[in-house]
């Protein structure tokens, strides 16, 4: 009996849905609850006026799905397709006779002919309800079987030749039909009380039929069988056959009715919380399915689908199918269920294996490199010959798996030079996808290395993430900033970097939250810094360090021409004949308003001319839009920076000295001064250990070559020797002060006068060797903008010289120096300053001993 019989008797209702015909049962109380007055079912007389009822030769017929109408049994129907409407609408106002088929294919939209059985039943339209949404409502009864001859028409819709089929129930002996109705309702008293959805009073119905062909078209209606098979019973036209074959349908639903019922007596009561867990999971699935969500399964085999599509190791496999299991088990309410539900897609959406397909063509790529970057020749250069090595391996020598480990370049330079833009131009000539990491103040070493899932909020490192992020394993990967990274009780993520950025470790990189070994050797990273100082040893020693230096007035105002200008040119709206700038005064910008090694000051000051232009054109204003250098200075007001940045050479002691900052070279202005004293030394200037170290050494110089100097040793003792830097509030330290401290220091004593438009940069030792010292392309160039023509450095930097551009160091004199000595003999004239100051004692025997 079918589980949605309810009280006495069970009501097909067929809801509509738009163009189709959906069955869906709901109870209607055919009967009345206890104590009320009894609606009687069709008596025997009734079902004999209902057999001999005529069969019209030609019927309209109405297709239905997913139930079959037998004769006495009434059900609602909702018809929603036009056809439907229309036939129903042309009956009902007509004889009120139709016939009902089933279709053979529930799916089909527009049923045809040949998509319907060939036997149905003829109905009455009982009542007919015109429902707001449009559909119509119909109440029928079954009158009589009809057997399908042939087609007549199918529009409006379809009408048919039938021929009646006669009921043979009469012909089965009385002891058989007696026989057949007490089993046929026992059987039906079995199944609604093994039921519990049935109430007991579904009871009174069966008991109350009085005959055998209604009983078993009753039956037949609310048995739980599929539509084809209560077909089949209507299709049978021997009566004993029918009831025979309805009796084994109902003895089959009861074996089975007793079979779920002696499980659920022996797992009643050991049930506990996880099977009670399993039964409701299974109900919220039916809703889930009702409702159209996607169920814990469905959701599993979603994963496993997608898994299956992924070429990972057999560990990865393993542990994917794993955790597949556990979450196939696992309660959705249960707090862990979300972690491992994100867990697995973090595993199918990680690009295992998948790899951008590299563009070979070199020509191409150098021509890129070079329309995005002025300069950088060493990084272009390095770039092209790693794309030249993949050529080779996976082209030339038709190695098709992409294999090489890529290289982890720091590119190490000041500010504005271009070096995290470098990273998407190399992406670009790569044809690879572009990934950018700030790691400027990160702290947590989980941003590097992930959580472990079992914390709450747990999640997967920046480096995974964005790995998935692009969806490709061989991006090219820009860490930017890794100079600033900081350390604190969280973990230091600079040692989480080390097996990251590590060649020889990175083809099995762990995070804590994928738990297994991620391929991180195919892809290119790219670090940036600005200082190598605060990048600790190890991690610097995996890294191969390019230099990126600062650019020359030349450089800078070839960035501005054909970068810079068109930028903010369309950031503010403004085209090519608002506003054009002379060669003129695109070097006033960079030689009077900005002093530093990259363009972003350049930049801003060219967006401030672009803004004021954007003013004047917003309102209307009279402007003139050919920049000049005159243009210039009215627009942003004097120069900023004086060309003649070093101090005369008209007093003893001043000596221009270079020094490398995180901003690039900058020129340094040493002075000392002597007074009446003990043999004091003061510093000043906010100067670091190591510049105080080099102001103590190059006194011990001078005082050793007090002789060859010419100075009095006695002057030393009576005498105080004040050095300053000025710029007090700048901190200053580093090694390249050491010859310029050693002259400045000679010029104060011997009040000689040191040469014109002079800089120098090394350190010294107390036997008064000059040592090498770093960032000299930054500090050459720090001296072509204040105009120097000279420079003194160790001759050890000479090889620093051969690797800077000939157009750099044009118009500069190089002296390659050993000794202290030679730095006095080149930078000391032998004439004395004007008004020298008096540093002499007495003339009196110095006492020996």
């Amino acid at each position: 009996m079918h589980s949605m019989l309810c009280h006495t008797v069970m009501l097909y209702e067929y809801m509509a849905e738009e163009n189709e015909i959906k069955a869906e049962m709901r109870p209607v109380h055919f009967l009345g609850q206890e104590g009320e007055e009894m609606i009687p079912l069709m008596s025997s007389e009734e079902e004999q006026e209902l057999h001999n009822s005529g069969v019209p030769e030609v019927l309209s017929i109405l297709p239905v799905r997913n139930t079959v109408l037998f004769p006495g049994v009434v059900i609602p129907i909702t018809v929603g397709r036009k056809k439907s409407i229309a036939l129903v609408k042309d009956a009902y106002n007509g004889d009120r006779i139709i016939g009902v088929v089933a279709q053979k294919n529930a799916g089909a939209e527009d049923p045809q002919f040949d998509d319907l059985y060939k036997v149905g039943t003829v109905a009455s339209i009982l009542k007919m309800v015109v429902l707001p949404d449009g559909n119509t409502t119909i109440i029928i009864q079954g009158k009589r079987r009809f057997e399908v001859e042939k087609e007549i028409s199918a529009e409006p819709y379809i009408k048919a030749a039938v021929s009646a089929k006669n009921e043979d129930f009469k012909e089965i002996p009385e002891k058989q039909v007696d026989g057949f109705m007490s089993s046929l309702k026992e059987t039906a008293k079995k199944i609604i009380a093994l039921n519990p959805d049935l109430p007991p009073e579904a009871q009174l119905a069966v008991d109350n039929i009085e005959t055998l062909g209604f009983l078993t078209h009753f039956l037949s209606s609310n048995l739980n069988v599929d539509s084809n098979e209560k077909q089949r019973i209507l299709q049978t036209d021997n009566g004993k056959e029918r009831s025979t074959v309805l009796l084994e349908f109902m003895k089959k639903e009861e074996e089975l009715l007793q079979v779920k019922q002696e499980i659920h007596s022996k797992v009643h009561h050991d049930i506990d919380q996880q099977q009670r867990d399993f039964y409701l999971r299974q109900q919220m699935k039916v809703l889930q399915d009702e409702l159209g969500e996607e169920s814990v399964e469905q959701e599993v085999d979603r994963l496993r689908l997608r898994g299956a599509e992924k070429d990972w190791s057999e560990e990865v496999s393993k542990h994917f199918t794993k955790e597949l299991k556990k979450v196939s088990r696992m309660n959705p309410a249960a707090a862990d269920y979300p972690v491992y539900i994100n867990y697995l897609e973090l595993l199918v959406d990680l690009p295992w294996g998948e790899v951008s397909e590299d563009n070979f063509n070199l020509k191409r790529a150098k021509t890129i490199l070079d329309k995005d970057h002025y300069g950088l020749e060493k990084v272009k250069q390095r770039i092209l010959e790693f794309l030249a090595v993949l050529k080779l391996k996976n082209v030339i020598k038709g190695n098709n798996d992409g294999s090489m480990k890529g290289p982890i370049l720091c590119l190490y330079g000041p500010p504005g030079v271009g070096k995290t833009s470098l990273g998407k131009s190399i992406a670009k000539a790569l044809n690879r996808e572009y990934v950018r990491m700030a790691l400027g103040g990160v702290r947590d070493e989980a941003e590097i290395r992930g959580h472990r899932k079992t914390y709450i909020g747990a999640m997967p490192g920046k480096v995974i993430n964005n790995i998935k992020k692009v969806g490709k394993s061989n991006p090219v990967f820009v860490l930017d900033e890794i100079d600033k990274i900081a350390s604190d009780f969280r973990g230091d993520p600079s040692s989480a970097l080390l097996e990251v950025l590590d060649p020889e470790q990175n083809n099995a990189f762990v995070d804590n939250y994928l738990e297994v070994e991620y391929d991180l050797s195919k892809t290119l990273f790219i670090a940036t810094a600005n200082s190598l100082d605060t990048i600790q040893p190890a991690l610097r020693d995996r890294m191969e360090i390019i230099e990126i230096n600062g650019y020359t007035l030349e450089e800078k105002a070839q960035i501005a021409k054909h970068h810079l200008v068109n930028k903010q040119r369309e950031e503010h709206g403004l085209g090519a004949k608002d506003v054009t700038f002379t060669k003129a005064a695109i070097e006033k910008l960079v030689d009077g308003y900005t002093r530093e090694s990259g363009v972003r000051g350049l930049d801003r000051k060219i967006g401030s001319i672009m803004r004021h232009v954007a003013k004047s054109l917003a309102m209307e204003e009279d402007y003139t839009s050919k920049i000049t250098p005159k243009e210039i200075v009215k627009i942003l007001g004097g120069e900023t920076f004086d060309k003649e940045a070093y101090e005369s050479n008209k007093v003893a002691g001043i000596v221009t000295g270079l020094a490398w900052t995180s901003v690039g070279g900058e020129i340094l202005s040493i002075e000392s001064v002597v007074t009446r004293g003990k043999g004091k030394l003061t510093l000043s200037g906010k100067l670091g250990d190591v510049m105080k170290e080099s102001a103590v050494a190059a006194l011990s110089n001078v005082r050793v070559n007090a002789d060859a100097l010419g100075i009095d040793y006695r002057i030393f003792d009576n005498y105080d020797l004040h050095i300053h830097v000025p710029a007090g509030a700048v901190p200053k330290d580093g090694p390249s002060a050491g010859i310029t401290m050693y002259t400045s220091i000679a010029s104060t004593f011997t009040q000689r006068k040191v040469k014109e438009k002079l800089a120098m940069t090394g350190e010294i030792t107390l036997t008064g060797k000059v040592l090498p010292v770093g960032g000299i392309k930054e500090k050459i160039l720090a001296a072509k903008r204040a105009g120097i023509k000279e420079i003194i450095m160790c001759y050890k930097n000479q090889k620093d010289i051969d690797e800077i551009e000939s157009e750099y160091i044009k118009d500069l004199t190089i002296h390659y120096v050993k000794h202290a000595n030679e730095v006095l003999e080149i930078a000391l004239l032998d004439k004395k300053v004007v008004a020298p100051i008096d540093i002499s004692l007495p003339n009196e025997e110095p006492k020996k001993g």
